[in-house]
């Protein structure tokens, strides 16, 4: 009987009527989010505009669950607390990739939305500066080049040293640490930047040394020296290894350039960043 019906049915060429042509809307969702699944975050995201079939199934749970890290209730806690209330993974995933700002404003975290790894910016004011509070020689001035509206800019002092530390539930993974320096002070005139180079001296006599530890006993040192007055420029410290994704890793980390034979100056401290180690390369053009 079902073949007769198929017969009745079917074009003379034996096809199925157009209108009878199964299509993509006609796919369950749970089929569909299957295959969601295996597809980065941007590419879900295109794939819900197709139709409706396609759009149920990319709020699945289990599809954006596999996006998150895998400690992410851990970071959900550390950052928001219990502010979350019920919401979706998709949800989550989405509220996670914005920065989000902790601990007094100073640091912000945020899923890089390709990859799903964690990237971390500590602000300036996150930071122990020696010589901060007083205004001879450090001050904190406004600029919208940076993540946090203000960066610390050195006027001059003998003593450098600049230390911060962070306690975070990292995913596993391994992980890069950078600061972000400027040499110069950058603002707006008549809406083109300049760079004011006067105070810029003492960088090329000895290079500045850089340092990271972390609670399990990695550490590591570099030296550089630092240039390229006017642009702002990543200074590479060192990488670390992530191994446990339920505990929180803690981070020390420093830089200093601690010869007194002479005076250094004109510096731009923005902040320092963590970035999983595969997205290093898209560190050069931030």
């Amino acid at each position: 009987m079902g073949s007769s019906f198929s017969l009745l049915t079917s074009e003379p060429d034996g096809s199925l009527p157009s209108q009878s042509k199964p299509g993509l809307g006609d796919l369950p969702e749970g089929c569909v989010a299957l295959i969601l699944e295996y597809l980065e975050p941007q590419e879900i995201c295109k794939l819900a505009r197709l139709n409706r079939a396609f759009r149920g199934a990319s709020w699945a749970d289990f599809v954006w669950e596999s996006k998150l890290p895998s400690n992410y209730e851990g970071i959900v806690r550390k950052v928001f607390g219990d502010s979350v209330g019920n919401l979706g993974k998709r949800e989550i995933f989405a509220k996670l990739c914005r920065p989000n700002t902790f601990d007094k404003g100073t640091k912000k975290v945020w899923l890089d939305k390709s990859t799903g790894g964690v990237c971390m910016s500590i602000s300036s004011k996150g930071l122990a500066i020696t010589g901060i509070d007083d205004r001879r020689y450090w001050n904190y001035i406004p600029t919208e080049e940076s993540r946090f509206r203000t960066v610390a800019y050195l006027q001059q002092i003998w003593w450098f040293e600049v230390d911060g530390e962070i306690e975070f539930p990292l995913p596993p993974g391994t992980y890069s640490l950078f600061f972000r320096l400027q040499l110069g002070k950058a603002y707006k005139r008549f809406g083109r930047r300049i760079c004011n180079l006067e105070h810029i001296h003492g960088w090329d006599i000895k290079p500045v040394r850089f340092q990271l530890w972390t609670s399990d006993g990695q550490n590591t040192t570099s030296h550089c020296f630092l240039g390229e007055p006017g642009k702002w420029k990543i200074y590479h410290v060192g990488d670390f290894v992530v191994d446990k994704s339920n505990a929180a890793t803690k981070i020390k980390f420093s830089m200093t350039q601690i010869d007194c034979t002479h005076t250094k100056g004109g510096l731009c401290l923005d902040s320092v960043l963590i970035y999983p180690s595969e997205c290093r390369e898209r560190l050069k053009h931030f």
